[in-house]
């Protein structure tokens, strides 16, 4: 029988309710980890005061937390370039996946240190963390999660914590379906599934395989990344 990789550890995870944050919620469950699996109709995080009181009810429930994953995004229109995005899109795209990872990830580190957990976070950021997308909100926002996560790696490593992020490519949900002409840029020939990602994120947590691992992100993308958009089509 194999062994539980997380079966020690208590986590929250944030947009849990569908997609990427449920995959993964399932797989650390499956993996021996109890989690509290929480979406927008738990707590709103685009809303002042949200992420904070998520994190007290979290440590209430969980009594400690081991884990820390977010995954949280609010829905986006695909096609939205800098000159079409809304201040009330961008604000609560900032808001959701910036302001509130940040937040949250701060507080919980300092609760991992505090009670001397050797925790993990991992902050499920996007391959336009570093190119753009005509989504100016959800690309800036990411590359913003890109950056705290390192330096939350820097500030919590040197207490155990180690601070990652994982960077999907193509998969549907939140308002992006793919297309046929997409799925041909793709070195593997098909979109993403959550559930490709889910291992991945499992593996990082784990301190079976990612015990050397922070400030780090882990692309899994199906070899999208290798398409050079520069490059005549064939």
């Amino acid at each position: 029988m194999s062994q539980l990789l997380l079966r020690n550890d208590t986590a929250l995870v944030t947009g849990a309710a569908q997609g990427i944050g449920q995959a993964i919620a399932r797989a650390i469950g499956e993996e021996g980890g109890k989690v509290l699996a929480v979406d927008r109709n738990d707590f709103d995080l685009s809303l002042p005061g949200s992420a904070l009181s998520l994190v007290e009810t979290a440590i209430k429930k969980l009594r400690k937390i081991s884990i820390f994953v977010h995954a949280a995004s609010p829905p986006r229109q695909e096609g939205q370039n800098a000159l079409a995005v809304t201040e009330a899109q961008w604000r609560e795209m900032l808001e959701v996946n910036l302001n509130s990872g940040f937040l949250i990830a701060q507080a919980i580190g300092n609760h991992m240190r505090d009670k001397k957990i050797p925790g993990r976070i991992l902050f499920v950021t996007s391959l336009h963390a570093e190119s753009p997308r005509n989504l100016p909100h959800y690309s800036a926002s990411k590359a913003g999660q890109t950056m705290v996560m390192k330096e939350l790696a820097r500030a919590l490593g040197p207490s155990g914590i180690r601070v990652n992020a994982i960077a999907p490519g193509a998969i549907p949900g939140a308002g992006f379906k793919g297309s046929p002409d997409l799925v041909e840029k793709i070195a593997l020939k098909r979109l993403g599934k959550p559930a490709d990602i889910a291992p991945m994120a499992v593996a990082i947590l784990s301190g079976k395989y990612g015990a050397y691992m922070t400030g780090s992100t882990v692309v899994v993308d199906g070899g999208i990344a290798l398409y050079n958009w520069l490059e005549a089509s064939e």
